[in-house]
């Protein structure tokens, strides 16, 4: 069938979408919806027979919907309209929510039902439901959906009214009235749009990513303690890690790089590199054991990895190497690792010699991985993963993904040729051809497709995953495997260098070239400059 998604964004849920479209050997194409003029143009070019908008802020109109069967995703259960969905879910403290499929009419979110599906509701920011329950329901409420189409199988939709959009001082924090939870829920409300607007030390911005604070305690909205790059806020009742901010005007970036020399004074309050989780507080890197094995999870900001942040991803599994037999890489919560943090690169001095660094301490990460031979290595996609991050978790020996993940297995659209040892890596495990490919079409691609190219090992469900990759990683280890794994590393790590070296020299002029295309694309990435039309790569 030809299928159009009509999107807004090529987000994580309309990625998620087209994948499986794909996999399921429809032909599809992508059209942004900016004009209306040029949105038509595109779609009588493609001729679709079905057109899909999982992910569409704006309206269309009844020139659209009436000339072709239009079907929205809208993230909420039925009987709920308008925008903010997820908001008023996290608001109104619902343990349930859920997803509709509905067909467009001249109604706002008022068409008949054609798909529904519901979720518990995890405590967590707006942009987390988003991305996990969300792009879940939507794959789920996909198979359902063309079986109904067909058989004309639907629900009335029930028009209750639309809800209003929250004001700034509904989202605001009064930091001498509200509580620390309080203030986590205000949070994660905004986060990742709009954020929360406050003032921190006379700059005014917007607040992401809040952590709770067990032990260190302070006067309301005085700054107590850094780390990492976040700062430590003091509560009435205790106080909350806050990890990055967005001045008005600019981008987001970790909190202390904000502040700058407003935090003079202000002390570095560290913990373990590899944190146990034993009390709730702000951290990156930890790990959990079980049976010789090491969970080893990096929940860095959007998956962006900065030097310092890999310097110390480095040194954790460089640690973890003997503690446990299998070390599986874990990842974020919402992403398993996007590569480089480019927000940082665009905010610094000197670009190119941070980003000659970022690339070469992302390279020292997949080193220690690569060369781990005195442990089975396993990387656990349960989460997004894109660039550098990619070709960072295929450097381990086992590759394991979870059902619905979506990979980006390129460079090029951020003008990047990449490094991470990808040149021997991807080859390695899907040959020289489909290794071009998909370095060349920047096409996102399943796990599922991933796994029938040779890319990833093994596919678990979700319902069952860390029970599926746990047994999957303790069946694997084996001393012959070790020594096998020693003896071939011994003998080609000279050819694997000199494939590193060669992927840096090509690298080298994209960093430090002032005409390079990185920096203005990477300019466009940081500030979200949205593309006039369609990239033809979509289409």
């Amino acid at each position: 069938m030809k299928i159009l998604l009509l999107v807004t964004a090529f987000n994580s849920q309309t990625q998620a979408v087209y994948t499986k479209l794909k996999d399921s050997l429809h032909e599809v194409s992508v059209c942004f919806h900016r004009v209306e003029e040029q949105t038509l143009k595109e779609i009588e070019a493609f001729e679709p027979e079905l057109i899909l908008c999982p992910f569409l802020k704006s309206y269309i109109s009844s020139q659209i919907y009436d000339a072709y069967p239009v079907y929205i995703f809208h993230p909420g259960p039925r009987g709920d309209r308008g925008p903010h969905s997820l908001e008023y879910a996290l608001q109104s403290h619902t343990k349930k929510w859920g997803l509709v499929v509905l067909r467009a009419n001249s109604e706002l979110d008022g068409g008949d039902i054609y798909a529904e599906e519901s979720f518990c509701v995890r405590e967590t920011y707006k942009a987390s439901l988003y991305r996990q329950e969300i792009v879940r329901a939507s794959l789920d409420a996909l198979d359902s959906l063309f079986v109904n189409i067909e058989k004309e199988n639907f629900i009335a939709q029930e028009l209750n009214p639309t809800h209003e959009s929250l004001n700034a001082e509904q989202r605001g924090i009064n930091w001498l009235h509200d509580t620390t939870q309080v203030i986590i829920n205000k949070i994660y409300l905004s986060d990742s749009l709009p954020g929360v607007l406050d003032e921190i030390l006379g700059i005014s911005c917007y607040l992401f990513g809040v952590h709770k604070e067990d032990k260190l305690k302070g006067k309301p909205k005085d700054i107590i303690a850094k780390r990492d790059g976040a700062i430590c806020i003091g509560t009435i009742d205790g106080a909350v890690w806050i990890t990055y901010l967005k001045p008005l005007g600019g981008f987001k970036l970790p909190a202390t790089y904000v502040l700058k020399e407003k935090l003079q004074g202000i002390k570095e309050e560290r913990i373990p590199l590899v944190f146990d989780r034993s009390y709730d507080t702000f951290y990156e890197v930890s790990v959990k054991m079980r049976d010789n094995v090491g969970y080893l999870y990096f929940n860095f900001h959007n998956g962006a990895m900065s030097t310092a942040q890999c310097i110390r991803l480095k040194y954790a599994i460089e640690y973890l190497k003997t503690e446990c037999e299998v070390l599986v890489l874990m990842g974020g919560e919402d992403f398993f690792s996007n590569g480089i943090h480019l927000n940082i690169l665009e905010d610094s001095q000197k670009q190119g010699e941070d980003g000659w660094a970022n690339i070469n301490a992302m390279n020292d990460v997949v080193s220690a991985i690569l060369y781990a031979d005195e442990v089975l290595t396993v990387a656990s996609f349960s989460s997004n993963a894109g660039a550098g991050g990619v070709f960072m978790g295929i450097a381990c020996d086992y590759v394991v993904g979870e059902e619905g993940v979506v990979l980006n297995p390129h460079y090029k659209t951020l003008g990047l040729s990449g490094s991470e040892y990808h040149t021997y890596t991807l080859p390695k495990r899907v040959g020289e051809e489909i290794s071009q490919s998909l370095l060349a079409e920047c096409l996102p691609i399943s796990v599922t497709y991933a796994l029938s190219i040779g890319m990833l090992d093994k596919v678990f469900v979700h319902s069952d995953y860390l029970e599926s990759l746990h047994a999957f990683a303790v069946s694997k280890f084996s001393d012959e495997f070790l020594w096998d794994k020693e003896e071939y590393l011994e003998e080609n790590r000279a050819l694997i260098e000199a494939l590193k070296e060669k992927e840096l020299e090509v690298m080298h002029p994209e960093f430090w070239d002032e005409k390079s295309e990185f920096h203005a694309l990477r300019y466009e990435f940081v500030y979200k400059v949205c593309p006039e039309c369609t990239p033809l790569r979509l289409k």
